[in-house]
């Protein structure tokens, strides 16, 4: 195989400047990485879903009612636009495992009657389905079944409607429904504590008092249906059995929360890429140019011997191709392995049946034409001086560097050495070259930022979130709304110290067209375990007539203290009647509204009602409260705060850090790429003064000096600037983060900024130190040698 001169010179090239090139290499492949990854996961997640929704027919609307007949079904199928409709018993029981010490609930959830019919069908990973008539079999979620190492033919003894039953496991299994199974109250799904069971509808039916009815329904929309109309036809008709409102398929926590996971990786995807790429392009530009610069006499004597000004120009335009070529190649890679191992992660935090990381050849097409795109807008401004240098100007030597002397006033104002002097004046002379490495630096620690606040964010919500309004050390939640009796019967229990009421009742709350459906949380006067704060964190007492709404919930229906909303409940009589707001409060986990306990129970007109009770234990006595609670005949869910802060640090930490670990190798390999190209270029730049200055008597210690002055200086410069767009990215992260779940607040310390700037200086120390040995073994006779 001939290989044409030109190409051989670009090998050679290649293998000269192995180190430059493998570090604009690194740049490019973490901006491909980025992009396989974060694209990648987002297809996976976003066709994995679709794909399980429809081979297991996840519903499109979702019900709760208190108790209706089974004879409501004809006119519920009989709405417009419905496909299929399915009436279920969805009730809450309590574990009873002698190997939990501490409370754990299950949600019961009826089959249909024949095997594999149905909506939201089951995905069975082990065993079978239960025989329709048994009293006995079930069906259990697998998350839950491997944090208890339960299988076929394992027992689970639960407590159903207040009563000890001892159930067969016949199947290990899925559901659309659940792909994030979260406890009511909760905040991160906790497979101990919480599972999914599936009984057929006879046992449930027993167990829990609903023969011949129904106390849940999803439905199965034809396409291009309107979800918002079939759901008002629905309440219509569930009203009168204790409806509290449908809700579409967006509003369904598993998918809700799965969506917003979505939204994250979307955000992902459109801030880091295009920041490795910028870096990329900007690094290649600095290179080519340089080395265009050194190599003007082989220019001109190509073009001497009748290589037309194209060919040359091709000659560095392939230059540059190979290294992104390079780059693309270790980009797939890096790509693919962390999109296998982010692939593992979802499959871990989300209950797929399968999720396998998306290798669409399309995306790899895109991410190399972007890449290359890239490379060559660096290169374009460098390989016009190649097509425009007449060979006679090229074979002759560039003129010298002219520095002018209105650039002593460096060294009287700045009070500066010599060296100091060299130092400045070279930065100054290439002003072009000095700012594209400071903003490269900078987006190294921009990355940083914009990572690492998430730590201080996440501890600022938990010191909001569980020890300044959420204070209790658990909660009793009732199956359906108690006397105020049942207060002093929980006070009663061993080990607790206080309790405290609450009353939750669903309402839609609307101001103008806006409308919110969420739970309204009536409190005591002046609560102490659970609070309401200000946005400047102080307690906020209930208003004896008006509504508190949360910054989120204020936010989305657009109001501000003052305002007027309407509030139709949706549970009981169902009064409708309009509010003032009496003020905002502060919440990031799901959208809030609170009244005084007192105020909300005279607009329900049922009397002295609650729904729960929260409680401040004697810790000491934890094993006895929690035998006593499961025990108490009315107890639906019991919530203990440290499992749940637990089990939330736990999962955070597992997430975040791995995440964060990503980011700060790219940001070191935007640094070391940034900070090893500058040194090289300016070592050539400078070779001829260095080793001047080694022969007039200098150190090498103080020739080092000159040239890390200078790397010193870009790297120090560009941290405020890197703190600037870190913050800006961070901004923009959490606007793109927020939803109607989960607020994430902005809490940027000081920390996070040392800490980004810290990493940064360390991978620039490590490129410096690469840079000294060959300092050390200057050749001071072959550079003195040279033309420049």
């Amino acid at each position: 195989m001939v290989i044409s001169p030109l190409r051989r010179k670009v090998l050679r090239d290649l293998r000269r400047l192995w180190a430059q090139v493998l570090a604009i290499a690194l740049v490019l492949a973490a901006g491909v990485a980025t992009l396989i990854l974060g694209n990648g996961a987002y297809a996976s997640l976003h066709e994995t879903r679709a794909r399980y929704y429809e081979e297991n027919r996840f519903a499109d609307v979702f019900a709760d009612l208190v108790r209706a007949p089974l004879a409501l079904m004809g006119e519920i199928e009989a709405i417009e636009g419905v496909l299929a409709a399915e009436a279920r018993i969805v009730k809450l029981g309590l574990l009873d495992l002698d190997t939990m010490t501490e409370p754990g609930s299950v949600l019961f959830v009826s089959l249909p009657g024949g095997n594999g019919a149905g909506l939201n069908r089951l995905y069975l990973r082990q065993g079978r389905l239960p025989e329709p008539q048994s009293a006995q079999e079930i069906v259990v979620s697998e998350g839950f079944a491997a944090a208890h190492r339960l299988g076929p033919g394992s027992r689970l003894p639960v407590l159903m409607n207040g009563k000890r039953r001892e159930l067969l496991i016949t199947g290990v299994a899925l559901s659309p429904e659940f792909i994030y199974a979260l406890a009511p109250g909760q905040m991160m799904p906790d497979p101990r504590r919480f599972g999914i069971v599936w009984a057929p509808r006879a046992s449930l039916e027993a167990a829990f008092d609903l023969a011949g009815a129904f106390s849940n329904v999803v439905l199965k929309l034809a396409p291009g249906t309107d979800a918002d109309r079939v759901i008002e036809a629905l309440d219509r008709l569930t009203a009168r059995y204790g409806g509290i409102g449908a809700t579409a398929r967006a509003d369904q926590v598993s998918h809700a929360f799965l969506d917003a996971e979505l939204k994250q990786l979307s955000a992902m995807v459109k801030v880091l890429p295009p920041i490795f790429l910028l870096v990329a392009a900007m690094l290649v530009n600095m290179t080519l140019s340089r080395l265009i610069v050194l190599e003007r006499e082989q220019i001109g004597l190509l073009k001497a011997i009748g290589y037309p000004s194209r060919a040359v120009a091709l000659h560095y335009v392939e230059f540059v191709l190979m290294i992104a070529v390079v780059g693309i190649l270790i980009g797939f890679a890096a790509g693919a392995w962390l999109g296998v191992g982010l692939a593992q992660m979802y499959a871990r935090f989300f209950s797929f049946p399968y999720l396998v990381f998306a290798r669409d050849p399309q995306l790899y097409g895109l991410a190399a034409v972007i890449t290359l795109a890239a490379a060559l807008g660096g290169a374009l401004y460098a390989v016009r001086s190649v097509v425009t240098l007449p060979p006679a100007v090229a074979m002759a030597p560039p003129a010298p560097v002219a520095y002018r002397q209105r650039m002593g006033w460096l060294r009287g104002v700045l009070a500066l050495r010599q060296t100091g002097v060299m130092v400045a004046r070279h930065l100054l002379r290439w002003p072009f070259r000095t700012l594209s490495s400071m903003l490269g630096v900078a987006m190294a620690v921009a990355i940083l930022v914009a990572s690492l606040w998430s730590f201080g964010s996440i501890n600022h919500m938990i010191d909001i979130t569980f020890f300044r309004s959420e204070r209790h050390d658990a909660q009793i939640v009732f199956g359906s709304p108690e006397p105020i009796g049942a207060v002093h019967a929980a006070r009663a229990l061993p080990g607790v110290m206080v309790a405290e009421p609450f009353r939750s009742v669903s309402a839609r709350i609307s101001h103008r067209n806006l409308s919110k459906k969420l739970g309204i949380i009536g409190r005591p006067a002046k609560p102490q375990l659970s609070r309401v704060l200000a946005p400047d964190l102080r307690p906020m007492a209930m208003p004896e007539a008006g509504i508190l709404l949360s910054e989120a919930l204020a936010a989305a229906l657009q109001v501000r203290t003052g305002d007027q909303v309407t509030v139709e409940v949706l549970e009981g009589a169902r009064p409708t009647v309009t509010l003032p707001v009496s003020g905002i409060s502060l919440g990031y986990v799901g959208l809030g509204a609170a009244m005084e306990i007192g105020a909300l129970n005279r607009l329900m007109g049922e009397g002295a009602m609650v729904s729960g009770v929260s409680l401040q234990l004697d810790r000491s006595m934890d094993a006895e409260f929690y035998a006593a609670a499961k025990a108490a005949p009315k107890t639906d869910l019991v919530s203990v705060t440290t499992l749940m802060l637990a089990r939330f640090r736990d999962t955070l930490a597992e997430n975040i850090t791995v995440m964060v670990t990503v980011y700060v190798v790219l940001a070191g390999i935007i640094a070391v790429g940034v900070v090893y190209n500058f040194s090289r270029i300016a070592l050539s730049e400078q070779g001829r003064e260095l080793a001047s200055l080694r022969i007039l008597g200098f150190t090498n210690r103080e020739v080092s000096g000159v040239l890390f002055g200078e790397l010193g200086i870009v790297v120090l410069l560009a941290q405020p600037l890197g703190w600037i767009i870190g913050y800006g990215i961070a901004v923009a992260m959490v606007a793109a983060f927020s939803s109607d779940l989960y607020r994430v607040p902005l809490v940027v310390g000081r920390e996070v900024f040392a800490t980004a700037s810290l990493i940064v200086c360390l991978a620039a120390l490590v490129s410096a130190l690469a840079i000294r040995g060959r300092i050390t073994n200057l050749d001071m006779i072959e550079v003195l040698k040279t033309r420049e």
